[in-house]
Protein backbone atom coordinates (compact mmCIF):
# COMPACT_ATOMS: atom_id res chain seq x y z
CA UNK A 1 0.00 0.00 0.00
CA UNK A 2 1.30 3.46 -0.80
CA UNK A 3 0.50 6.04 1.52
CA UNK A 4 0.49 8.58 -1.11
CA UNK A 5 -2.65 7.08 -2.28
CA UNK A 6 -4.52 6.54 0.29
CA UNK A 7 -4.08 10.28 1.37
CA UNK A 8 -5.27 11.40 -1.96
CA UNK A 9 -8.36 8.77 -1.88
CA UNK A 10 -9.70 10.44 1.70
CA UNK A 11 -8.28 14.21 0.96
CA UNK A 12 -9.29 14.82 -2.38
CA UNK A 13 -6.24 16.84 -2.97
CA UNK A 14 -5.92 14.94 -6.44
CA UNK A 15 -2.75 17.24 -7.40
CA UNK A 16 -0.82 15.05 -4.70
CA UNK A 17 -1.79 11.76 -6.22
CA UNK A 18 1.63 11.34 -7.91
CA UNK A 19 3.83 11.53 -5.15
CA UNK A 20 4.14 7.69 -3.99
CA UNK A 21 5.37 7.31 -0.61
CA UNK A 22 6.11 3.73 0.08
CA UNK A 23 4.97 2.31 3.34
CA UNK A 24 7.50 0.57 4.52
CA UNK A 25 9.43 4.17 4.25
CA UNK A 26 8.56 6.77 7.05
CA UNK A 27 5.80 8.36 6.40
CA UNK A 28 7.10 11.94 6.56
CA UNK A 29 8.34 12.57 3.24
CA UNK A 30 10.07 16.08 2.09
CA UNK A 31 11.53 16.38 -1.85
CA UNK A 32 13.28 19.29 -2.87
CA UNK A 33 12.61 22.86 -0.53
CA UNK A 34 8.92 22.70 0.12
CA UNK A 35 8.55 23.09 4.00
CA UNK A 36 5.88 23.82 5.77
CA UNK A 37 5.22 26.13 8.16
CA UNK A 38 2.28 26.07 10.05
CA UNK A 39 -0.71 24.39 10.96
CA UNK A 40 -3.88 25.68 12.18
CA UNK A 41 -7.18 23.66 13.39
CA UNK A 42 -10.31 25.20 14.13
CA UNK A 43 -8.44 28.64 14.58
CA UNK A 44 -6.96 27.15 17.16
CA UNK A 45 -9.26 26.06 19.53
CA UNK A 46 -10.53 22.53 20.24
CA UNK A 47 -13.07 20.66 17.87
CA UNK A 48 -16.02 20.45 20.00
CA UNK A 49 -19.21 18.63 18.90
CA UNK A 50 -22.68 18.58 20.08
CA UNK A 51 -25.35 16.89 18.50
CA UNK A 52 -25.55 18.64 15.25
CA UNK A 53 -23.33 18.58 12.39
CA UNK A 54 -19.81 20.68 13.24
CA UNK A 55 -17.84 22.59 10.68
CA UNK A 56 -14.61 23.68 10.67
CA UNK A 57 -11.41 24.46 8.95
CA UNK A 58 -7.85 23.58 8.54
CA UNK A 59 -4.78 25.83 7.14
CA UNK A 60 -1.78 24.50 6.15
CA UNK A 61 1.13 27.30 5.57
CA UNK A 62 4.54 26.46 3.79
CA UNK A 63 7.39 27.81 1.61
CA UNK A 64 8.95 26.55 -1.39
CA UNK A 65 11.19 28.66 -3.98
CA UNK A 66 8.59 28.36 -6.54
CA UNK A 67 5.90 29.03 -4.45
CA UNK A 68 2.69 26.48 -3.27
CA UNK A 69 0.30 25.01 -5.33
CA UNK A 70 -1.88 22.54 -3.40
CA UNK A 71 -2.36 20.98 -0.01
CA UNK A 72 -4.11 18.79 2.24
CA UNK A 73 -4.81 17.63 5.46
CA UNK A 74 -6.19 14.81 7.12
CA UNK A 75 -6.94 14.30 10.59
CA UNK A 76 -6.95 10.78 12.27
CA UNK A 77 -6.31 8.21 15.28
CA UNK A 78 -4.38 5.45 15.96
CA UNK A 79 -0.93 3.90 16.38
CA UNK A 80 0.17 4.60 12.43
CA UNK A 81 -1.26 6.31 9.25
CA UNK A 82 -2.56 2.69 7.97
CA UNK A 83 -5.88 1.55 7.39
CA UNK A 84 -5.33 -1.35 9.66
CA UNK A 85 -4.30 0.46 12.55
CA UNK A 86 -6.79 3.42 12.13
CA UNK A 87 -9.26 4.32 14.80
CA UNK A 88 -10.88 7.20 13.30
CA UNK A 89 -9.90 9.24 9.82
CA UNK A 90 -11.57 12.53 9.03
CA UNK A 91 -10.88 13.75 5.66
CA UNK A 92 -11.67 17.26 4.00
CA UNK A 93 -14.82 18.27 2.56
CA UNK A 94 -13.41 19.21 -1.35
CA UNK A 95 -10.41 19.83 -2.24
CA UNK A 96 -7.73 22.98 -0.67
CA UNK A 97 -8.20 26.63 -1.46
CA UNK A 98 -4.77 27.80 -1.90
CA UNK A 99 -3.73 31.67 -1.53
CA UNK A 100 -0.03 33.36 -2.16
CA UNK A 101 1.10 35.30 0.29
CA UNK A 102 4.18 36.15 -1.42
CA UNK A 103 6.98 34.78 -4.10
CA UNK A 104 7.68 31.82 -2.04
CA UNK A 105 5.00 31.56 0.68
CA UNK A 106 1.28 30.05 0.42
CA UNK A 107 -1.53 29.27 2.71
CA UNK A 108 -4.07 26.13 1.51
CA UNK A 109 -7.21 26.19 3.66
CA UNK A 110 -9.55 23.23 3.91
CA UNK A 111 -13.17 22.63 4.92
CA UNK A 112 -14.46 19.66 7.26
CA UNK A 113 -17.27 18.50 7.74
CA UNK A 114 -18.46 15.59 11.01
CA UNK A 115 -21.68 14.92 12.40
CA UNK A 116 -21.87 13.25 15.30
CA UNK A 117 -23.92 10.13 14.02
CA UNK A 118 -20.47 9.06 12.47
CA UNK A 119 -18.61 9.16 15.54
CA UNK A 120 -18.51 7.00 18.53
CA UNK A 121 -18.63 8.08 22.25
CA UNK A 122 -14.86 6.97 22.42
CA UNK A 123 -13.48 9.07 19.63
CA UNK A 124 -13.28 11.97 21.83
CA UNK A 125 -9.93 12.72 22.78
CA UNK A 126 -6.69 13.33 20.96
CA UNK A 127 -6.41 13.36 17.33
CA UNK A 128 -3.14 13.49 14.89
CA UNK A 129 -3.08 15.84 12.29
CA UNK A 130 -1.10 14.88 8.69
CA UNK A 131 -0.52 18.12 6.36
CA UNK A 132 1.36 18.12 3.35
CA UNK A 133 2.13 20.73 0.89
CA UNK A 134 2.92 20.66 -3.30
CA UNK A 135 5.17 22.77 -4.65
CA UNK A 136 4.21 25.05 -8.04
CA UNK A 137 5.92 23.81 -11.57
CA UNK A 138 7.15 20.68 -10.16
CA UNK A 139 4.92 16.55 -9.74
CA UNK A 140 7.38 15.82 -7.21
CA UNK A 141 8.50 18.54 -5.17
CA UNK A 142 6.93 18.38 -1.91
CA UNK A 143 5.95 17.95 2.08
CA UNK A 144 4.13 15.40 3.94
CA UNK A 145 3.88 15.28 7.89
CA UNK A 146 2.19 12.04 9.17
CA UNK A 147 1.61 14.10 12.59
CA UNK A 148 2.26 17.78 12.03
CA UNK A 149 0.54 18.14 15.45
CA UNK A 150 -2.68 16.82 17.59
CA UNK A 151 -6.26 18.88 18.17
CA UNK A 152 -8.49 17.57 20.78
CA UNK A 153 -11.90 16.19 19.36
CA UNK A 154 -14.25 16.90 22.75
CA UNK A 155 -18.06 15.62 23.49
CA UNK A 156 -20.04 19.49 24.10
CA UNK A 157 -21.02 19.63 27.70
CA UNK A 158 -23.84 21.96 29.20
CA UNK A 159 -24.75 23.00 32.93
CA UNK A 160 -27.31 24.63 34.96
CA UNK A 161 -27.68 26.28 38.09
CA UNK A 162 -30.88 26.98 40.49
CA UNK A 163 -30.76 28.68 43.81
CA UNK A 164 -33.92 28.08 45.82
CA UNK A 165 -35.89 29.57 47.76
CA UNK A 166 -35.93 32.83 46.62
CA UNK A 167 -36.05 35.68 48.09
CA UNK A 168 -34.75 33.94 51.16
CA UNK A 169 -34.24 35.85 54.86
CA UNK A 170 -30.48 36.11 55.79
CA UNK A 171 -28.93 33.07 57.32
CA UNK A 172 -31.37 30.91 56.12
CA UNK A 173 -30.15 28.01 53.92
CA UNK A 174 -30.12 27.90 50.09
CA UNK A 175 -30.32 24.82 47.93
CA UNK A 176 -28.41 25.16 44.80
CA UNK A 177 -28.95 22.65 42.00
CA UNK A 178 -28.31 22.17 38.74
CA UNK A 179 -26.99 19.31 36.23
CA UNK A 180 -24.03 18.34 34.02
CA UNK A 181 -24.65 16.64 30.75
CA UNK A 182 -22.53 16.21 27.59
CA UNK A 183 -23.36 15.36 23.92
CA UNK A 184 -23.48 11.52 23.41
CA UNK A 185 -22.53 11.16 20.18
CA UNK A 186 -24.23 7.78 19.83
CA UNK A 187 -28.02 8.32 20.87
CA UNK A 188 -27.53 12.18 19.45
CA UNK A 189 -28.86 13.30 22.92
CA UNK A 190 -27.06 15.46 25.68
CA UNK A 191 -26.67 12.55 29.10
CA UNK A 192 -25.54 13.38 32.85
CA UNK A 193 -21.55 13.15 33.16
CA UNK A 194 -21.68 11.76 35.97
CA UNK A 195 -18.77 11.56 38.90
CA UNK A 196 -17.48 15.29 37.87
CA UNK A 197 -16.29 17.58 40.29
CA UNK A 198 -17.73 21.13 39.69
CA UNK A 199 -17.20 24.21 41.52
CA UNK A 200 -19.89 26.14 42.89
CA UNK A 201 -19.27 30.07 42.68
CA UNK A 202 -20.65 32.82 43.82
CA UNK A 203 -20.23 36.90 43.50
CA UNK A 204 -22.02 39.17 46.08
CA UNK A 205 -24.01 42.29 44.58
CA UNK A 206 -22.10 44.92 43.45
CA UNK A 207 -18.73 43.01 42.71
CA UNK A 208 -17.14 42.13 39.29
CA UNK A 209 -15.70 38.83 40.18
CA UNK A 210 -16.91 35.44 41.63
CA UNK A 211 -15.47 33.60 44.62
CA UNK A 212 -15.69 29.52 44.95
CA UNK A 213 -17.59 28.21 47.70
CA UNK A 214 -17.20 24.73 47.13
CA UNK A 215 -16.70 22.00 44.70
CA UNK A 216 -19.65 19.41 44.26
CA UNK A 217 -19.45 16.26 42.53
CA UNK A 218 -22.23 15.08 39.87
CA UNK A 219 -24.00 12.44 40.84
CA UNK A 220 -24.70 9.45 38.75
CA UNK A 221 -27.08 11.17 36.59
CA UNK A 222 -25.06 14.35 36.12
CA UNK A 223 -26.97 16.04 38.98
CA UNK A 224 -25.68 18.58 41.01
CA UNK A 225 -27.19 19.70 44.87
CA UNK A 226 -25.75 21.23 47.56
CA UNK A 227 -26.71 23.69 50.31
CA UNK A 228 -25.08 27.03 51.78
CA UNK A 229 -26.38 29.87 54.18
CA UNK A 230 -27.83 33.01 52.65
CA UNK A 231 -25.25 36.00 53.70
CA UNK A 232 -25.84 38.66 51.09
CA UNK A 233 -27.46 39.56 47.69
CA UNK A 234 -25.41 37.62 44.90
CA UNK A 235 -25.05 35.28 42.12
CA UNK A 236 -24.63 31.92 42.13
CA UNK A 237 -23.05 29.76 39.16
CA UNK A 238 -21.39 25.97 38.66
CA UNK A 239 -18.31 26.04 36.91
CA UNK A 240 -16.80 22.78 35.19
CA UNK A 241 -13.33 22.57 34.80
CA UNK A 242 -13.52 19.86 31.64
CA UNK A 243 -11.48 16.93 30.65
CA UNK A 244 -9.52 15.31 28.16
CA UNK A 245 -12.75 14.44 26.19
CA UNK A 246 -15.07 17.28 27.27
CA UNK A 247 -14.90 21.40 26.97
CA UNK A 248 -14.64 23.65 30.49
CA UNK A 249 -18.46 25.28 30.81
CA UNK A 250 -19.85 27.45 32.58
CA UNK A 251 -23.74 27.75 33.79
CA UNK A 252 -25.91 31.04 33.68
CA UNK A 253 -26.00 33.09 37.09
CA UNK A 254 -28.94 32.40 39.26
CA UNK A 255 -29.36 35.96 41.31
CA UNK A 256 -30.56 35.28 44.94
CA UNK A 257 -32.39 38.18 46.81
CA UNK A 258 -31.52 37.96 50.51
CA UNK A 259 -33.89 39.59 52.88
Amino acid sequence: MRIRTTVAAVSGALALSALAVPAAQAADSVQGDTKITKVVVNGGKDIVIGTSTKKFTVTVTGTDPKGIKDGMAVLWRGTKFEPGSLTGLLPPVGDAKCTKVDATTGTCKLNFKRSPSQLGNHHAGKWKVMAGLLAKGSAEDHAIVESYKTVNVKRAARLTVNATPEPVKKNKTITVSGALTRANWETRKYAGYTQQPVQLQFKKKGSSSYTTVKTVKSDRKGNLKTTVKASADGTFRYVFAGTSTTPAVTSAGDFIDVR
